[in-house]
């Protein structure tokens, strides 16, 4: 699914603002970003590939037992993450790792989950409101719209004062659409007409299941049905992510109710790394998008700006730095006590997890084995 004439594009692939007629009403929000701002979405995007590819590399050296890349929509990421307010809370699916770092999260929490040796846990409210990980595809729309649903009735939104009113974002993708909890969660918004935004990242593949097959029309025409305002952006255009995002948010928190954001990007790499892409696409279809790249076409029009080489010094030094510190720290991280599964079952002490316990301690000592 291409770039069309529906789509919001503000940033041309070739680094221009298009300042037409359809654009008009997402400009202001870009026009009023500082040149700090506009550096730090080159940052985050350019710093966040550079851990993605170290995660990569860490899971193919034996570190990992998996790693879900989100190469290719950091701009989808770093737009929408950029235009949150610090009283958001933010419910990701499991792919949203710039969103986290923005959030406050340390990403080693990430890389402990996919080594196997953490349940995924963080508070979200020494976070900035950032929820867990969701890997059952789809929940966490379910989720974020009861927890939307929950600030609409504590009277935490709706209140006109954009620094104080609460909204909720949801991050999911094209294959959690043919999820009924996604359907479900579209027709509880619009009946309790919760402040929170969906944003869709389309990226185009369902792990090897291409868009088309899910559907037949624009993902952002599904909300229609619940009656809920969407629209469909170029998710590879932060500028353009930011600014709608933006509005969505802000509508959504004065009481405008739920929106819907299809942000139109492309998954570069693999599903995660267990997944062979070149089994199912083409080679047409990835070289359109790498025309596209978010970073490239980014830093074309950073530069036109008088972006200094120094920027880009730094920006390649941090990735680098930051690479360099998980895969330091993940080597670090060896393996958690066989008993610890037992820890958390419940909240009190309990004879039968006890007896479990001491049952495989024994068994452990007698196969020579540490517990």
């Amino acid at each position: 699914m291409a770039i069309s004439s529906d789509t919001i594009q503000v940033l041309t692939p070739e680094g221009v603002i298009d300042r037409t007629a359809a654009n008009e009403p997402y400009l202001e929000a870009i026009d009023a970003l500082s040149d700090d701002a506009l550096l730090d979405f080159h940052r985050q995007m350019s710093v966040i590939r550079r851990f993605d590819s170290e995660a990569s590399n860490l899971q193919r050296q034996g570190q990992l037992a998996l790693w879900i890349p989100s190469v290719g929509q950091e701009a989808a990421q770093v737009g929408s993450a950029a235009a949150s307010r610090e009283q958001d809370h933010i419910f990701p699916a499991y792919r949203e790792h710039v969103v986290a770092r923005m959030r406050g999260v340390d990403l080693m929490r990430i890389i402990e989950m996919l080594r196997g040796i953490d349940h995924g846990g963080w508070d979200p409210k020494t976070n900035r409101n950032f929820h867990l990980y969701t890997l059952v595809i789809g929940s966490q729309v379910l989720h974020a719209t009861g927890f939307a649903m929950g600030v609409g009735l504590d009277g935490a939104s709706g209140t006109g004062d954009l620094d104080r009113d609460e909204a909720v974002m949801v991050y999911f993708g094209d294959g959690s659409t043919s999820q009924g909890d996604v359907s479900e969660a579209l027709v509880f918004a619009a009946s309790y007409n919760t402040p929170q935004v969906f944003l869709l990242q389309n990226n185009h593949w369902a792990i090897s299941v291409p868009v088309s097959t899910q559907s037949v029309v624009p993902l952002y025409r599904r909300a229609h049905g619940s009656g809920i305002p969407s629209v469909q952006v170029d998710g590879n255009d932060v500028l353009a992510m930011y600014a709608a995002t933006r509005m969505y948010l802000d509508e959504a928190r004065s009481g405008g109710g739920p929106r819907f954001i299809e942000a139109l990007t492309y998954r570069i790499g693999a599903h995660t790394t267990s997944d062979d892409p070149t089994k199912y696409r083409d080679d047409a279809e990835m070289d359109y998008w790498l025309a596209r790249d978010p970073i490239d076409r980014f830093e074309r029009f950073i530069r036109a700006r008088g972006a200094a080489d120094a920027h880009f010094a730094s920006v390649i030094e941090e990735g680098n730095d930051l690479a360099a510190d998980t895969r330091a720290r993940t080597m670090a991280l060896g393996t958690p006590p066989i008993t610890q599964m037992f820890d958390h079952v419940y909240s009190d002490p309990h004879p039968v997890i006890d007896e479990q316990r001491a049952w495989l301690l024994a068994y452990e000592a007698a196969m020579g084995g540490k517990a």
